[in-house]
């Protein structure tokens, strides 16, 4: 059992595109409801991570604001810096950045970008990680002593030393990158097929998962707090019933390890909020995010867990 239980947190990631009134809308219902974290993903078709959660600081006073994650194979490490600098800076220092090396192949080639090997891609995420940790936490910016037309300096990061990192991850790589590196670190609760699809992994695998983090974080000074995606929320009576839909793209498993997956929330409100109780005590994970076509469904469960 994990010495530290610790409060539970929410997140929800938005997917959808939407006119900015809509978008705006959105984002103060996630605040209503009592979501801690609004979150973008950073996938072609969906929402512009940077300007999107611009908006949604606008819109919104409480919830933290979030990449959940960023490609990192989209990305120059330093225009990505000025990127998170300045986005720190235009939502009052509320933005927390989310990493991962990707997994849709033809992004990148729709994009016309790289793709590279599983090593090649977890590399990439690497120097990304250094220099941003190199040029956000320095005073300065490259060539921050510039000044725009109007006289005033280029922004930079309001958050010290450092904008909060997120990195998601399940490799045995990519848990070193993130127990050296990540405040938070975020188990998909899948594993990525040659495919480019993900598969769910079952709760014995999440708990070698997470205790070969632990091994590599063990050093730590400050214990990084551990984040789940939640993939589907049914809050129903009959959760056999409900899950029916989703057993054909999961076919190599039966009905009830569906319903027995980390990233599987099915049962009343009761049973949900215990199996998340349940879960923080199993493996250490109190963070939570949800996808945002479960926003509403999920919300009685982040009211009955407020503040525990």
């Amino acid at each position: 059992m994990p010495q530290l239980l610790r409060p539970f947190p929410f997140g929800v990631n938005m997917l959808t595109p939407a006119p900015a009134d809509e978008w705006r809308a959105k984002c103060r219902r996630a605040e209503e409801l009592g979501y801690d974290v609004i979150t973008v993903a950073d996938h072609l078709g969906m929402p512009a991570p940077f300007p999107a959660l611009v908006a949604a600081a606008e819109a919104t006073e409480r919830p933290r604001l979030g990449t959940f994650v960023l490609n990192a194979g989209f990305w120059n490490p330093a225009l990505l810096a000025r990127e998170v600098a300045t986005t720190d800076a235009l939502t009052g220092g509320r933005l927390e950045l989310g990493l991962g090396t990707g997994y849709v192949q033809a992004e990148h080639e729709t994009a016309g970008l790289p793709w590279g090997s599983p090593r090649e891609r977890v590399d990439h995420l690497r120097r990304t990680v250094e220099e941003l940790e190199r040029l956000l936490g320095s005073d300065e910016l490259p060539h921050s002593r510039l000044r725009s037309s109007g006289g005033t300096p280029m922004p930079q990061a309001v958050q010290r030393p450092r904008v909060p990192l997120l990195i998601g991850a399940n490799s045995d790589r990519m848990l070193r990158l993130t127990a050296e590196h990540a405040d938070v670190a975020a188990f998909t609760g899948a594993r990525t097929l040659d495919s480019g699809t993900l598969a769910p992994i079952a709760p014995e695998e999440l708990d070698q998962r997470i205790a070969l983090y632990r091994e590599f974080a063990a050093g730590r000074k400050e214990p990084a707090e551990l984040n789940l995606l939640i993939q589907i929320v049914l809050v129903t009576d009959d959760p056999g019933a409900a899950i029916q839909p989703w057993l054909p793209r999961i076919p190599h498993l039966t009905e009830q390890q569906v319903l027995e997956l980390p990233i599987v929330l099915a049962g009343t409100l009761e049973q949900i909020v215990e199996q998340l109780r349940g879960r923080r005590e199993r493996y250490g994970i109190s963070y939570l995010t949800v996808l945002e076509p479960n926003m509403e469904a999920f919300a009685p469960v982040v009211e009955a867990l407020r503040g525990e």
